[in-house]
């Protein structure tokens, strides 16, 4: 028995651990599936990792809050970070070890908590109290053995899991691990973190990183610490150096100064097998790739690697020379399922673009037909699209592929005229044409949708996957490159031509009232997240110059960048949701949709709308389904239990056979997370954090907990 474990006195808890810990054998699995659901005499049961267990499949035993009962939950406790600020967000995913929850907040401080109160043990602060300088999206804490591990920026931090405080020796005498070293590249001049925790494989720590979709951008290695010391065991490029397989799909150089292709979204191990599973991005810039022509392995791939030695064991490139930022937008899900009677371990992994694919989990075949669909390839000069790409006949997809002139939006006269206008401005030929400077590009299913980061859940005893989509078009514009001034060539992809913001980046018109000049020359020279590191682009004169300019709104001239290899011909100008003139959707609802598939046969087994906007509801417009982030979990008693919707602020219980609404909540803000379940002293509880913050929504702090009274 691992170390901090209770005794295990019933069958029902023992399946409950194991399904909890994760890597449970298929006999334990049926052993689950066989045993009655947990009772209130029950003592114990743990949240213990990311996602519940290592299979990533949301799944519990736990079955005190039943189909009959959910109606009765109430809140059990609160707890307020009280660190919320605007446009935050807060996505964790609590873990839940021996009584004590551990996540974070929107600040990223980490903090214990009675897990049956809600009652603070300790805190802990990384930046040492200075206030955060920017959002951060970040998705929980690795909790192993002594020690808690998360990391704040580009620091990976171990810390005493009875105290809060690091723990010495750990990455060396600075006492924590520098995300930035051991890229090939210089640490300063790059800017790498990882929003989504790692997982924990013998005495290994493996983890994925969150590195910028524009340049200049680190590459998305895979890469596994010991979790004793925090020295580097193993590395797995993504960007393939040369003699690697994989370096011809890429220009000779481009691993040099090529960035993402990086698994932001976690990484998941089978123990048994000693195997871990990554689910990549595309590569950087996402949508321009003259400097990176090929199909670009290992980018938007779902990847094998043995988890000792980080060897590469088998790959699927889901999506050839991405264009669209169509990353794999979650952790890939080891699931079991039935052929010919038999069962047979699979991966699972969802797409932005609402696939669903399934592969033999040790050699990577794909366990439903492809079909090779030939693609457009008029492009920017210098651009090479990919001239075919692969596609799942089953299962159907969840998201729908085309938009067309009838999926617009008919809410009201006035909406439907003002998403007429943009189409036709826009005029969309194909899913997958690439991005222009002409007239623009249509991208649907959208960046933030189909599926999203907080991934399916998945119930072993049914074989079905559940699945929240959001059903959004986004809007991209291109430009040539200015090369008049310093801001144009390097901030305004992302910031706006006049710092407004509105091209995949916030306004920074303002900077000056909330951020100091060393501040904001500082976030220029080391990035932060999706930020680029402007250390290797630009030198010391040039950061100040841009500095100023944002400061103070000064006009600057010079451009003494634009022979950095890192800066393209072209780059964004716009790139936002596809709205009407008021700002719902410019498509026809459902706006967010809700689905169950059953990995056996590939077939849908019910699909709802989910997620309401209160003002439409209101006018009695409801049912149309909003944007959701964050996933599920799924009980073996019969519930499906999800918050996730941005604008609803709603924590809902669905019956997972059919879809029907069982109980809803009001949350104090949108739970754009997944939630966890465990049990503590005979009792069942559920703990959703309440982030808000995502696409204007209103920012929130707040962790709650429900049981039955």
């Amino acid at each position: 028995m691992p170390p901090n474990r209770r005794p295990v006195r019933t069958i029902a808890q023992l399946a409950a651990l194991a399904l909890v810990m994760g890597g449970c054998a298929r006999s334990d699995i049926q052993e689950a599936a066989a045993a009655p659901p947990s009772s209130p005499a029950a003592s114990a049961a743990d949240w213990s990792v990311y996602g519940g267990n290592t299979d990533h499949t949301h799944f519990t035993t736990l079955g005190q809050i039943t189909p009959a009962n959910v109606k009765n939950l109430k809140v059990a406790w609160t707890f307020d970070t009280q660190a919320a600020f605007k446009g935050s967000e807060m996505q964790a995913n609590p873990v839940v070890i021996d009584g004590i929850m551990y996540a974070t907040t929107p600040t990223l401080h980490v903090f214990a908590l009675d897990a049956a109160t809600g009652k603070q043990l300790w805190i802990f602060d990384p930046n040492n109290g200075q206030p955060p300088s920017s959002r951060f999206r970040h998705r929980g804490v690795v909790v192993t053995g002594d020690r808690v591990i998360f990391n704040y920026r580009y620091k990976l931090f171990a810390l005493n899991r009875k105290t809060g405080t690091p723990i010495p020796g750990f990455g060396g005498d600075s006492g924590w691990v520098d995300l930035r070293e051991g890229l090939g590249r210089p640490a300063k001049d790059i800017s790498v973190s990882a929003s989504t925790p790692g997982v924990v494989f013998e005495d290994l720590l493996i983890i994925g990183s969150t590195v910028p979709e524009q340049l200049p951008s680190a590459p998305g290695d895979i890469r596994a610490y010991e979790l004793a010391t925090g020295k580097l065991r193993w590395s797995f490029h993504t960007i393939p150096h040369p003699g690697e397989p994989g370096y011809e799909t890429w220009p000779p150089d481009a691993w040099k100064i090529a960035g993402g292709a990086n698994a932001w979204a976690g990484v998941t191990v089978d123990p048994k097998r000693a195997m871990l599973f990554a689910a990549t991005g595309s590569a950087s810039y996402d949508f321009y790739g003259a400097n990176r022509t090929g199909d670009n392995l290992y980018a938007n791939s779902v990847i094998a690697l043995d988890a000792r030695t980080g060897k590469h064991v088998w790959h699927y490139q889901v999506l050839r020379h991405d264009l669209w930022d169509r990353d794999l937008p979650a952790a890939p899900m080891l699931v079991t399922v039935t052929r010919d009677g038999k069962p047979v371990d699979a991966v699972a992994q969802i797409t932005k673009t609402g696939h669903v694919w399934l592969f033999e989990r040790e050699k990577g075949a794909p366990m439903f037909p492809v079909e090779e669909r030939r693609m457009p390839t008029v492009a920017l000069d210098g651009e090479q699209p990919a001239s075919s790409q692969r596609f799942p006949t089953l299962p159907l997809p969840f998201a729908r592929q085309q938009l067309t002139r009838d999926e617009l939006t008919q809410r009201t006269p006035e909406a439907h005229a003002a998403a007429l206008k943009t189409f036709e401005e826009y005029n969309p030929t194909h899913p997958y044409e690439a991005p222009n400077v002409s007239k623009g590009t249509i991208i649907f299913p959208g960046v933030d949708g189909g599926g999203e980061w907080g991934g399916p859940a998945f119930d072993p005893g049914t074989g079905l996957l559940y699945v929240n989509s959001n059903e959004m078009a986004w809007l991209l514009k291109l430009v040539p490159r200015n090369d008049k001034s310093l801001y144009a060539a390097t901030c305004a992809g992302c910031h706006g031509d006049n710092r407004q913001g509105g091209a995949g980046g916030p306004s920074l018109v303002d900077i000056g009232q909330r951020r100091t000049a060393d501040q904001v020359m500082t976030m220029i020279r080391e990035g932060n997240g999706r930020m680029p590191a402007f250390g290797a682009a630009m030198d010391a004169s040039a950061m100040k110059e841009i500095t100023e300019y944002l400061m103070t709104g000064k006009v600057m001239t010079s451009a003494a960048v634009l022979k950095s290899p890192y800066f393209l011909k072209y780059r964004t100008a716009f790139f936002d949701i596809f709205l009407d003139h008021e700002g719902y959707p410019g498509i026809k609802p459902p706006w967010g949709t809700l689905n169950a598939i059953d990995l056996n046969t590939g077939k849908t087994a019910w699909s709802i709308p989910f997620g309401e906007y209160p003002k439409l509801a209101a006018q009695g417009i409801t049912n149309t389904g909003t944007d959701s982030y964050g996933g599920a979990i799924v009980t073996q008693n019969g519930l499906l239990l999800i918050a996730a919707t941005t604008y609803d602020n709603k924590f809902r219980a669905f019956d997972k056979a059919t879809g029907k609404l069982l109980w809803e909540t009001v949350l104090p803000a949108a739970g754009n997370a997944t939630p966890s379940t465990y049990m503590v002293n005979g009792k069942q509880y559920i703990v959703i954090a309440c982030g808000g913050g995502k696409n204007g929504a209103p920012s929130g702090g707040t962790y709650v907990a429900f049981a039955l009274p």
